[in-house]
């Protein structure tokens, strides 16, 4: 079996961890990465839930707030103002 080379860049911060993680279980880099590509052939899918992040701005908490402000202001419990701009430093 002939083999290849397979070049992936990513931070050097997370290399260094994922290294050092590798040789805690016993595994080198390469090792590990050919793992991954096994189970992704084996199971013909990534072999992992892959999510994106909830924007914490709809968050149930956050919404409830909002709601809880906008009753308050049509209640009359509020005060306009002018935006206030601040320049960048």
């Amino acid at each position: 079996m002939a083999l290849a080379t397979l070049t992936a860049r990513v931070d050097e911060n997370d290399k260094t961890s994922f290294d050092t993680f590798c040789s805690n279980v016993g595994l080198n880099t390469s090792t590990a990465i050919n793992l991954f590509v096994k189970a992704v052939l084996r199971e013909n899918r990534i072999p992992f839930e892959i999510t994106q992040s909830p924007d914490p701005f709809f968050s149930e908490a956050n919404i409830a707030y909002v709601k809880k402000s906008v009753q308050e202001l049509k209640a009359g419990k509020g005060k306009s103002h002018e935006l206030i701009e601040v320049d960048d430093e």
